[in-house]
């Protein structure tokens, strides 16, 4: 196990040298594709904006900059082998910026951040960028009228984006939509949705932005990758604010997210701390909002359903005929490649954690039988379910939580801040425990009857 640093480079004749601590392995990333195009997507995405004339600043490419030193530390460097209790990795990122003085502020912030979004701990550095990268930003010529996007919103494939976009389409918007995307499934469900919402709404005419960001297995040379990908969602909210900075005007950036899984509660007591994702948690998106004040980015983050169930979402979609007609190619599962190994194609599983939330929800909001999705295990009922596989795991983790508030419902009110802190959510709090409570009812509602047991 050896602490980690990762240093970018702007190109071949970018010859800064970070001094390496003791027990610190480095690693430079290069920036520069060729000459001088940005790689890892960053140039692609820039070019993609500028035809639908949004013109991202200076700090919204080093906020794209920042996003690849994180997801590349996330993915390319082994918990398993870099961590001394398989799991807490010592990293440090040395980030080459348009302002190291403006980012310098920044850091108490993003170390927050980080640190509570995956586990890790952060030490994070900035250097300026070489004087031939001095300036990459282009500006918007003054014939160009303002930018056509009213709105932003992360639209990731899911179900709870897609109703998110809908809504926003249904309420005349003319939003830019954000992704990110890695496998093909992913990419798939993201094409098929989108083309779903263009052949619905002709106007205005929305657009979004697609960006790939992966990096070769061996990056850091002799350590293995990393599948959690904890830190994934960084990179997806900095590539909506590097989108949001191009827009001329003050933003607010969407990310459409039920209140069970933003505030996701761990389910037993084995899923404390590093085990529960906390990638939409309200902690998380408030220092997003930090982040912004001190780089002085004139936008914020919301999350519009933090106080909805996914059910509650489906039912109150604006336009439940297109949201059930889209549903299908909505993507949920959290490894839905998984269905290989029996032989089929990409599809839910039906029995990870999101895909039981998934089919509560649709059953909540269309009755028993009506969800269109294929699910590799069809009918939870059918069978006892062992609980030393995966196809029993989480059920029996749900069964576990529901049992815990059944006959003390109050309890949700404390166990909503095991995940993270609520403190500034105060005025909320009551809320966000009853959208907990909520959301496992409409679970318990679904597997009601289902049996586990350990083999």
């Amino acid at each position: 196990m050896r602490r980690q640093l990762l240093a970018g480079r702007f190109g071949p004749d970018d010859h800064f040298d970070v001094k390496v601590g003791a027990d610190e392995q480095r690693t430079y990333l290069q920036l520069v594709a060729g000459k001088k195009s940005l790689d890892h997507g960053i140039g692609s995405a820039l070019t993609s904006l500028k035809k639908i004339g949004v013109f991202p600043s200076e700090i919204g490419i080093d906020l794209v900059v920042l996003a690849a030193h994180v997801h590349a530390a996330d993915t390319r460097i082994s918990r398993a082998e870099q961590s001394q209790d398989s799991w807490t990795r010592e990293i440090r990122l040395v980030v080459p910026v348009s302002d190291p003085v403006r980012w310098g502020s920044a850091v108490s912030t993003l170390k927050k951040m980080l640190d509570f979004l995956t586990g890790d701990r952060w030490t994070i550095g900035f250097r300026a960028r070489p004087a031939r990268f001095a300036t990459i930003a282009e500006v918007a010529p003054p014939s160009l009228i303002d930018s056509p996007f009213d709105s932003l919103s992360l639209f990731s494939g899911g179900l709870d984006s897609l109703i998110g976009v809908i809504d926003l389409l249904e309420e005349g918007a003319t939003p830019l939509l954000v992704s990110h995307f890695g496998e093909g499934a992913t990419s798939d469900a993201q094409n098929k949705l989108f083309a779903g919402l263009r052949e619905n709404y002709t106007k205005p005419p929305f657009e979004r932005l697609r960006v790939g960001m992966t990096f070769k297995d061996g990056l850091v040379e002799g350590v293995g990758s990393e599948n959690s990908t904890r830190g994934r969602s960084f990179l997806f909210f900095a590539l909506g604010v590097f989108a949001g900075t191009g827009m001329r005007r003050s933003f607010v950036l969407r990310v459409p997210e039920n209140g069970l899984i933003a505030v996701n509660v761990p389910l037993d007591p084995l899923r404390l701390g590093s085990n529960s994702t906390r990638t939409t948690h309200p902690y998380y998106i408030a220092r997003w909002n930090d982040l912004l004040g001190v780089l002085g980015v004139d936008g914020e983050i919301r999350n519009p359903y933090w106080n909805k169930t996914k059910g509650e979402m489906a039912k109150g979609c604006r336009n439940p005929a297109l949201l059930k007609k889209l549903a299908i190619d909505s993507l949920s599962c959290s490894s839905p490649a998984k269905a290989r190994w029996l032989g089929h194609g990409i599809e839910h599983c039906g029995y990870c954690l999101p895909c039981l939330i998934r089919r509560a929800a649709l059953t909540a909001a269309w009755g028993a039988g009506k969800d269109p999705t294929t699910y590799t295990v069809s009918d939870l009922h059918a069978q006892p379910l062992d609980t030393r596989e995966a196809t029993g795991v989480q059920v029996r983790s749900f069964q576990y939580a529901i049992g815990r508030l059944k006959g003390k419902p109050q309890l949700a009110n404390l166990l909503i801040h095991k995940p993270g802190s609520l403190a500034d959510e105060a005025a909320h709090l009551d809320e966000l425990a009853d959208v907990y409570r909520r959301g496992l009812g409409e679970v318990a509602r679904f597997i009601n009857g289902v049996k586990t047991n350990p083999g």
